[in-house]
């Protein structure tokens, strides 16, 4: 259960990160309410998981989770450019991820 809310709670770093671009500065805020909100919630998951995870699996998923859609929803908005340097980068983090929970 605690790797599922970890995923969860990755998939929601993503959100905030794109909220926080979209607000503007904390100008626009129906993004500003979407990042507070996930925000947290990925927070509060994230906390939850170190719980059964070490700290350092936990994070580094978390992270690299959130990172990998962030980077592909800036590929899919076009803010981000596509290259082979990139999409390849993208694969060794995923790796990494999995890798990660292979020898937990």
């Amino acid at each position: 259960m605690a790797w599922l809310i970890l995923i969860l709670s990755g998939m929601l770093e993503a959100v905030w990160a794109a909220a926080l671009s979209a607000s503007k500065g904390f100008k626009r805020w129906a993004p500003s309410v979407l990042f507070f909100v996930s925000m947290s919630a990925s927070l509060v998951g994230l906390a939850w998981a170190m719980n059964s995870i070490p700290t350092g699996t936990a994070y580094a998923v978390w992270v690299g989770i959130g990172a990998t859609l962030t980077l592909i929803w800036g590929f899919v908005t076009k803010q981000e450019r596509l290259t082979v340097a990139r999409v390849l980068l993208l694969l060794l983090l995923i790796g990494s991820v999995i890798g990660l929970k292979v020898v937990s």
